[in-house]
């Protein structure tokens, strides 16, 4: 039997190649997907307006923003509507709404639940629950779903952002009074009582993101503030969770100081083990819209991310950093470039921040008040669930709410065209394109000539890249056969076929 000449990659594949970040891109064994989740979306309930904040506590998710109405998926907007003022709960595993459905007479903005998942607190712009008082803040008992009778500090502006460890409550937003007390922006009260805790960072300008360490020792803060108990604190501040004294951040320093060209602010905060991340948004052409990941104790900067275009929301599950953003040029990561569109929803390595494999995608409602995508994440190991002011997902119908899942199957390959044949003398030369996955970046290519696989590769390629050529020599031929080749796409879970295509060998 006479050998075959391995593929030989065209020079255009190898320019292309040499683009991919280095490094071999962490890939699924047989769940069909590389990162946590797939990028498949899953059913899920929809909104009429903006989601903007999502929080889980068992199998019960939460979700609050603009909206008045839910609606099953599939379903148009005004069609099969149920009445939900501002906050909504949904099944996890079903992605089906709850009965959970209090009234609230204005937006929510941050939600947060207990570690030992019985309590949910939202916070936002509302002054009554039920008819009942309550100054932008309110806590429900998850089990009952009952507002907390008693539970009921008064918070004198916006609520923006939220965080619960132990029995504290951590509130960060506009105001500048908690309980008549002077608290600016930030402030702490009791889980269990609602009554004021002497917590008193004082931010200076307004607070968008709370998150605690995983241990509770550290506060981290984000938004457009400049400092921190008047000290310079820019945008960014690590937090003593029980005095409120800013602690030494040195990660922070990544972040830009204002200028007149560009202003950048935190705008979204996770954590996951002794790591903290962090997402900018900045206003202004080519201005920092990056993420840093920190040490959560130290506060030493451990990678950065340079992608442009605003991070909304994170969230870490798994070793993987999902972001939802306006991301549309990852040139500086040596990723995609500017124009290869918006890439709304994206997946970075915890371990490096480089971007991973899970490329579903949204848009962005040019109605609504923010116009930016995601705006919210939430998840665990068996699946992210993200909200915002979309109005599609993966190219269909799916407004305000987003589900997927880590349950084995993941996205389908795209199929290949059939190879293009070139028959010369007891040989014959195959050239075949390549496809791309949104759940993977390395695909397995078998090559085959009838039954017979006469080879086997693996490619690395992104649906943002022109696809790329190989080429393959079959010697194992004889002059006068006709002899038919297909390419075989797998991802070790979900496999596809070009169609066959066929040569007389000369």
């Amino acid at each position: 039997m006479k050998k075959l000449v391995l593929a030989i990659v065209t020079a255009s594949a190898v320019v292309a190649a040499a683009l991919i970040p280095s490094g071999p891109p962490v890939q699924a064994a047989s769940k069909g997907f590389g990162s946590a989740v797939s990028a498949v979306r899953q059913s899920a309930w929809q909104t009429n307006s903006s989601v903007n904040a999502l929080a889980i506590a068992g199998n019960t998710v939460y979700a609050g923003g603009l909206f008045t109405r839910i609606r099953p998926p599939g379903a148009a907007k005004g069609q099969r509507e149920s009445v939900r003022t501002y906050v909504a709960a949904f099944n996890k595993t079903t992605g089906a709404p709850t009965t959970f459905a209090p009234k609230l007479n204005g937006a929510v903005y941050s939600i947060a639940t207990s570690p030992d998942g019985k309590w949910v607190v939202i916070g936002g712009d509302f002054t009554t629950v039920n008819g009942v008082k309550r100054s932008k803040v309110a806590l429900f008992n998850v089990a009952t779903g009952q507002l907390a009778p008693s539970w009921a500090p008064v918070v004198a502006a916006r609520v923006k952002a939220l965080a619960i460890y132990g029995n504290s409550v951590f509130i960060g937003g506009a105001f500048t009074k908690i309980a008549g007390q002077v608290r600016n922006r930030l402030g702490a009260v009791t889980l269990s009582t609602g009554a004021l805790l002497k917590w008193n960072p004082n931010a200076d300008d307004d607070v968008y993101a709370l998150q605690t360490s995983d241990n509770g020792t550290r506060v981290f803060v984000g938004g457009p503030f400049t400092t921190i108990n008047d000290r310079d604190h820019y945008s960014l501040a690590m937090v003593n969770s029980t005095t409120g004294a800013a602690l030494a951040m040195p990660a922070a320093s990544a972040i830009p100081k204002p200028t007149w060209q560009c202003t950048t602010r935190v705008k979204t905060i996770d954590t996951l083990g002794n790591r903290v991340f962090i997402g900018n948004g900045g206003d202004g052409a080519g201005c920092y819209d990056g993420i840093i990941a920190a040490d959560a104790t130290t506060g030493k900067l451990l990678w950065q991310s340079k992608c442009l275009g605003a991070n909304e929301a994170l969230k870490a599950i798994d070793g993987w950093l999902y972001k939802g953003s306006h991301a549309h040029d990852c040139s500086q990561d040596g990723s995609f470039g500017d124009g290869t569109g918006t890439h709304f929803l994206l997946v970075h390595s915890v371990a490096n921040g480089k971007l991973g494999p899970w490329f579903p995608n949204t848009d962005a409602d040019p109605n609504s008040t923010t116009q930016v995508g995601p705006l919210a994440m939430a998840g665990d190991s068996t699946g992210l669930w993200t909200g915002g002011d979309f109005r599609n997902v993966n190219g269909k119908g799916q407004q305000g709410l987003a589900r997927f899942s880590s349950t084995p199957g993941g996205a389908v390959p795209a199929v290949p065209k059939a190879p293009a044949l070139t028959a010369g003398k007891a040989k014959v030369t195959l050239k075949f394109t390549d496809v791309y996955d949104v759940d993977n970046i390395t695909l397995t290519y078998n090559v085959f000539r009838g039954n017979t696989k006469i080879g086997s590769y693996k490619y690395n390629s992104y649906h943002w890249d022109a696809r790329k050529s190989y080429t393959v020599t079959d010697t194992g031929v004889k002059t006068g056969q006709t002899v038919g080749y297909r390419i075989e796409v797998t991802d070790d879970r979900n496999t596809v076929k070009s169609s066959t295509a066929s040569v007389k060998v000369k």
